[in-house]
């Protein structure tokens, strides 16, 4: 074997440690230019679906028909259920809940059809090929929340 003196092995040492460092610099440097630009240029859109919901244009009027409708079947529940027992209350009181699920699912019904229509569009327009909620995106993505608002508000 070759046999080095301590200057040559502590030289050595140190060329190894600086091209370690090197790379390791170099890597980071890397990576940081690598996310900044995915976040940037990145093809995945996020939105926030409640503020788009709450701020759709038949919003309102579709709250208006739901508190009604509710209304509605709390009096049509308290009318009919006067002559019933407990376990026949019960029974009726859930029929009413299903009821009440219909009548909202059937009135969000059009409002969600023309939000991911809104959505697509948008989407498209950007060129981005996914769209999340914004509470399950933990860095990165294209915030297309308001012009979602936007679009739907010009319909």
């Amino acid at each position: 074997m070759i046999q080095l003196e301590k200057k040559q092995v502590k030289i050595i040492s140190i060329i190894i440690a600086v091209i370690f460092m090197g790379s390791v610099v170099a890597l980071a440097l890397t990576q940081t230019g690598g996310v900044a630009s995915a976040a940037s240029s990145s093809n995945v859109g996020k939105i926030n679906y409640q503020q788009v919901l709450m701020q759709h244009p038949d919003n309102q009027t579709v709250d208006e028909q739901f508190k009604a409708a509710v209304q509605e079947i709390q009096k049509d529940f308290e009318e009919k259920s006067q002559g019933m027992n407990d376990q026949e209350k019960q029974e009726y009181y859930q029929q009413c809940q299903q009821r009440v699920m219909q009548k909202r699912q059937e009135l969000l019904d059009p409002i969600q059809k023309s939000i991911e229509a809104a959505v697509k569009a948008v989407a498209d327009s950007k060129g981005l090929s996914v769209v999340i909620e914004e509470g399950a995106v933990v860095y990165g993505g294209q915030d297309i929340t308001q012009d979602v608002i936007n679009k739907l508000s010009k319909k």
